[in-house]
C-alpha cells in the first residue's frame, strides 16, 4: 500500500504540542525514564520493508525542522520497527533513548500512530531543545473511533471535509461516516441515474433552489485516497427507505409517498423495481468505498409513510406476505436489502430502528442514537448485534455547547452537548446502567447533522473543540482520562486552531468566542 504522510500538515501542527502529558489523545501507557535525547535542526526518519511506504516521499520544511527520509534501519533520529509480536494493528510502542526515538508497530496502522506522537514530541522541543527519555506503550480503547458528516441538508465540500480528514487523523479517529443523501439533496453521482445529481443535488434545507452541489466519482476518488493515507475508511450512507425526497423527485416512479408535512418522503417497499433501483445504486456506490460497510439508515420512516395505507401496491404487498401493519413492511424492505447487501461482500448497518427487524446477526451492526430509548441498546446487545454507540445527547454535534448559545439544538428538558459531556463518554448516565463492557460495543461515534449548519464557519465552531473530547473519549482508557489534565493540554490545541484559520468555541472563556450564526429551521 502506498501511503503518504502530509509531514507538512502534521510538523506546523505539532510544533505547539508538548510532551506525553500534552499528546490528544492521551496515551494510555507513559513511563518517563533517566536522561534525554537532543533535538537537532535535522530530522530523520529510517524504516525498512513492511513500513517502507510511510516514509515521505518528498523532503520538506516545516517550521524549524528539515525531515529527511532513509530506507536504512537503524539510521535515522526516528526509527520505524516491524515487529510481529504486537498483534494490535493499531497498537505502538514508542522508546526514547538519549540516541534516538523507536516505534514499533505491527500493522502500518500503528506505526502511523506512533509516527504522529514522535513528531508531537520533537516539534514541542523545538531545535536545540531536548525529549526526556521514556517509553510509551499506547493503542485505542475502541476499534471503531468515528465521525459522521450530513451533506444533505448543507453541502460543505471538499476542502472542510479534507480539513476534517487532517484533524481526525491528529486525533487517532479512524470511521468517516458520510451521510450522502436526505430528502433535502443528493449529493453523490450515479452515472446509471444521473437525474440524481441533475435534478435532486438541487437546493438544501434553507434554499430550496440553491444550484444542484454534489461529488463526482472522481472527487470521492480523490477522498476516499485521501483518508485511505491517513488510516481513515469513509462509510457512505445512502438513505432508505425514509428520506428519500431528493431521490422521488428525480425518479417519482419509486415513490411511496409522504405525508402533507413531508411530501414523497419514502421509497416504495411493494415494487420490485424499487429494489432493484436502490441495488444498483448501491452496487456503484460500492464500487466507490472499499470500506466493508455499508449504510442504509432506516431510521424515521413513520414521519412520511402515510401513503403505505392506501397505495395498492404496498396492500398488495402486505397482503402476499402476511405483514400485519406499516412496520412490518419496514422491516420487509429492511431484510430484502439487507440480501443484496450481504450478496455484495458488505456489511449491513443501519439505525436503532433496524433492531428489531430479525437482520442476520452475522451481517448487521446498529448504531444507537435514541439515548432515550436504553431498552434498543440492551435489545441490540442482548441479541447478539454488534453495536456503535451515538446517542444525540452527548455525541450529536448539532446540539448547543453553552447555555447562551441559540442556534443549535436542545433536548426537550433543556440539555444540550458541552464538551465535558463528550470528553465523559461513555459512562453509566448516558447509557442509563447498561453494560457496555462487552465485545460487541465496537466503538463510539459523534454525529455532525446540518439542519442548522449552513456554513464551513457553523460547521467549524460546532465541531472544534469537541472533536478533540470525542478523540479522547475513544480512544483513551478511563483509568488515565481526566478532565482537568484535558482542560490544560487545550491550551495548546487552541494555538493550533488558530494557526489554520479553524473557527472554533472556546468553551472556556465563552465571551471571547461568540456564537457563528446558524441556520433556523
Amino acid at each position: 500500500m502506498k501511503t503518504r504522510i502530509s509531514i507538512l500538515f502534521f510538523l506546523i501542527l505539532f510544533s505547539y504540542l508538548g510532551q506525553a502529558q500534552e499528546i490528544i489523545p492521551f496515551p494510555n501507557h507513559y513511563e518517563q525514564k533517566e536522561g534525554k535525547l537532543n533535538v537537532s535542526k535535522i530530522v530523520t526518519i529510517s524504516t525498512y520493508g513492511e513500513f517502507s511506504s510511510l516514509i515521505p516521499e518528498f523532503v520538506k520544511t516545516a517550521k524549524r525542522f528539515s525531515i529527511q527520509a532513509k530506507e536504512k534501519v537503524g539510521k535515522g533520529f526516528i526509527q520505524l520497527i516491524w515487529n510481529a509480536a504486537i498483534y494490535n494493528p493499531e497498537e505502538y510502542r514508542l522508546n526514547i533513548t538519549s540516541k534516538a526515538i523507536t516505534i514499533e508497530a505491527g500493522c502500518a496502522n500503528g506505526c502511523f500512530y506512533g509516527l504522529q506522537s514522535a513528531l508531537q514530541l520533537i516539534s514541542n522541543a523545538g531545535v536545540g531543545g531536548s525529549i526526556p527519555c521514556a517509553s510509551i506503550q499506547d493503542g485505542p480503547r475502541y476499534e471503531w473511533r468515528g465521525l459522521m458528516l450530513d451533506e444533505s441538508r448543507h453541502f460543505m465540500g471538499m476542502k472542510e471535509v479534507k480539513s476534517l480528514l487532517d484533524f481526525m487523523a491528529l486525533y487517532k479517529l479512524n470511521k468517516f461516516h458520510w451521510h450522502l443523501t436526505d430528502s433535502q439533496g443528493w449529493r453523490i453521482e450515479i452515472k446509471q441515474y444521473p437525474l440524481l445529481t441533475s435534478i435532486g443535488a438541487i437546493g438544501n434545507l434553507t434554499d430550496p433552489n440553491a444550484p444542484a452541489k454534489y461529488y463526482t466519482q472522481a472527487e470521492i476518488a480523490e477522498i476516499v485516497e485521501y483518508a485511505k493515507q491517513r488510516f481513515i475508511e469513509i462509510i457512505p450512507e445512502i438513505d432508505m427507505p425514509g428520506h428519500a425526497s431528493s431521490a422521488a423527485k428525480s425518479y417519482p416512479e419509486f415513490s411511496g409517498g409522504g405525508s402533507e408535512r413531508l411530501p414523497d418522503f419514502t421509497f416504495n417497499p411493494g415494487k420490485d423495481g424499487t429494489y432493484t433501483f436502490l441495488t444498483n445504486i448501491l452496487r456503484e456506490v460500492m464500487t466507490l468505498f472499499p470500506s466493508k460497510y455499508i449504510h442504509i439508515g432506516g431510521d424515521e420512516v413513520h414521519y412520511g409513510n402515510d401513503k403505505w395505507n392506501s397505495l395498492p401496491d404496498i396492500q398488495q404487498l402486505m397482503k402476499t406476505h402476511e405483514l400485519k401493519n406499516l412496520v412490518e413492511v419496514e422491516h420487509y424492505f429492511h431484510n430484502r436489502m439487507s440480501d443484496s447487501i450481504k450478496s455484495m461482500g458488505k456489511t449491513f448497518i443501519g439505525w436503532d430502528e433496524v433492531v428489531q427487524a430479525n437482520l442476520p446477526i452475522s451481517n448487521t451492526m446498529v448504531m444507537w442514537w435514541r439515548q432515550e430509548r436504553p431498552e434498543l441498546l440492551k435489545e441490540s446487545i442482548d441479541k447478539g448485534y454488534q453495536v456503535i454507540l451515538c446517542p444525540r445527547l452527548p455525541l450529536y454535534f448539532d446540539f448547543i455547547q453553552n447555555t447562551s448559545h441559540k442556534y443549535g439544538r436542545k433536548w426537550s428538558d433543556g440539555k444540550f452537548a458541552p464538551i465535558e459531556s463528550v470528553y465523559n463518554f461513555p459512562g453509566t448516565e448516558y447509557t442509563s446502567g447498561i453494560s457496555i463492557s462487552t465485545p460487541l460495543v465496537k466503538g463510539i461515534e459523534a454525529c455532525i447533522w446540518t439542519e442548522r449548519i449552513h456554513t464551513p464557519e457553523r460547521l467549524q465552531f460546532m465541531t472544534y473543540p469537541r472533536l478533540s473530547a470525542l478523540s479522547e473519549a475513544a480512544w483513551t482508557e478511563d483509568r488515565v482520562k481526566n478532565f482537568d489534565n484535558f482542560n490544560s493540554r487545550m491550551n495548546r490545541m487552541m494555538k493550533i486552531y488558530k494557526d489554520f484559520g479553524i473557527t472554533f468555541f472556546d468553551y472556556r472563556n465563552p465571551d471571547s468566542s461568540p456564537e457563528v450564526e446558524g441556520a433556523y429551521l
